[in-house]
């Protein structure tokens, strides 16, 4: 009883934690520059991408701009568990602060989600995003492969972050079926 009375203590003490102090954004990011297709590099497993019968390969987002200035998001994954399934999402991002580092994401119009720009190279070849709440992250990137030096970096700033890069999953990518 003791031991569990210590873990629920250290569970809330870093979740409390975890609120007084949110990760820190990149000062500014370019909408502009954030358009167009990315490769998911790397993630913390979660469990629309690796719940059961789930394991997502060749995953993409396209940002694309509508005319009317607003930003969408379409994200295509294959579940390498199920003969390659196709899995379409498609979303609506809009800025959340005037640094546009923080985003937020809608889907199906009802589920809603903040996005936070944490790493962001000077090129835009790699985008580092993260919740507020840590337990989840994604490395995205221009190609589907990252220099082993650029990763090694992404990583560092999740680590500072507060996230856990010890459990982030390389994102398998040039699967065939």
């Amino acid at each position: 009883m003791k031991n569990l009375r210590r873990l629920l203590q250290r569970v809330r003490s870093g979740r409390s934690a975890a609120s007084r102090h949110p990760p820190a954004t990149v000062a500014q990011v370019d909408l502009d520059r954030l358009l167009g297709t990315w490769f998911e590099v790397a993630r913390l497993p979660n469990l629309e991408a690796d719940g059961f019968g789930q394991h997502s390969v060749n995953v993409t987002a396209t940002y694309a701009k509508r005319s009317d200035g607003r930003i969408t998001v379409q994200t295509v994954s294959y579940n390498a568990k199920a003969k390659m399934r196709r899995t379409e999402v498609n979303g609506m991002v809009q800025p959340a602060d005037p640094s546009n580092a923080k985003l937020i994401l809608r889907f199906f119009k009802l589920i809603r989600g903040d996005l936070w720009v944490i790493g962001l190279d000077p090129e835009y070849r790699w985008a580092l995003m993260g919740t507020p709440s840590r337990r989840r992250l994604w490395l995205i990137a221009r190609t589907p492969q990252l220099d082993p030096a650029d990763h090694e970096q992404a990583m560092a700033i999740a680590s500072a972050q507060g996230y856990d890069s010890a459990r982030v999953r390389t994102t398998p990518q040039g699967v065939e079926a």
